[in-house]
């Protein structure tokens, strides 16, 4: 490395350029090869400065947004889950409900792939960059109740609710809440109302929500009210998508 070489380093660790620094002379040397001009040597070095921060910024959204395992529309098997409303959920991959703040309601029994095709959704709106958030209803909720007993459910809503532009919110039904968790999860609803994006998936139909929410019809209807008023309701029916094959291969009833 000549001392030309080291002020360029320099300048680099000075502005941030990490990509740059690395690059630089591996892309002047194709430029000049192929008599480029300076200006095309200048775009190609910043797309790739840009094309790094944009994936260290999917990285570090990745790791926040806590996503059970990466999943992808394109995995999900419409062929098997045919009552998905593939159309419907098609829509939804545009994202476009995020930037209206509207909710999504993924309803069907266990295992037709709820929760993958929340995922989906979710690693879509990270590699996007738009934050977001995975967690289940019961950490969820293990979560809230914490940080209502140490005073400090402020900072916890303000940086794990209302910071995510998209929070799902797996397996609601699952585990029955007390009135203190009902409570807790009406504010998780009422707070985002029309501020941000929520994705719930959920094993019970609407009209069973209140067992979950401590038989509190009032609590459950004010909830529906805001989580459905700006809502897409994706019903899906079917078989276990999980036991699919060891169905086929005669290892379970049906």
């Amino acid at each position: 490395m000549n001392i030309q070489d080291e002020r360029i380093v320099g300048l680099c660790a000075a502005l941030q350029f990490d990509r740059v620094a690395i690059e630089y002379g591996a892309i002047a040397q194709v430029s000049a090869d192929a008599s480029a001009t300076f200006s095309d040597f200048l775009e190609r070095l910043l797309k790739v400065e840009c094309d790094a921060r944009h994936e260290r910024s999917r990285q570090t959204l990745l790791k926040f947004a806590t996503l059970p395992a990466i999943k992808t529309l394109e995995d999900y098997d419409f062929g098997f889950a045919s009552g998905a409303p593939k159309t419907q959920i098609q829509e939804l991959a545009s994202l476009s409900f995020i930037e209206r703040a509207e909710n999504i309601v993924l309803l069907g029994p266990s295992g037709v792939g709820k929760t993958h095709l929340a995922s989906a959704l979710a690693y879509r709106a990270v590699m996007a960059r738009i934050k977001t958030r995975f967690i289940t209803a019961a950490d969820l909720m293990l979560q809230l109740s914490a940080a209502n007993r140490s005073g400090q459910l402020k900072p916890y809503f303000n940086r794990a609710i209302l910071g995510p532009r998209l929070l799902v919110i797996d397996e609601l039904g699952y585990l029955p809440f007390g009135r203190e968790e009902a409570n807790l999860r009406f504010q998780v609803i009422a707070k985002r109302y029309e501020r941000g994006a929520i994705i719930i998936t959920s094993n019970l139909a609407f009209s069973d929500w209140a067992t979950a929410l401590a038989d509190d019809a009032t609590l459950t209807a004010a909830l529906f009210d805001r989580l459905l008023h700006h809502g897409h309701i994706v019903s899906i029916r079917g078989d276990s998508y999980r036991l699919k094959d060891k169905r086929r291969a005669g290892m379970t009833p049906g």
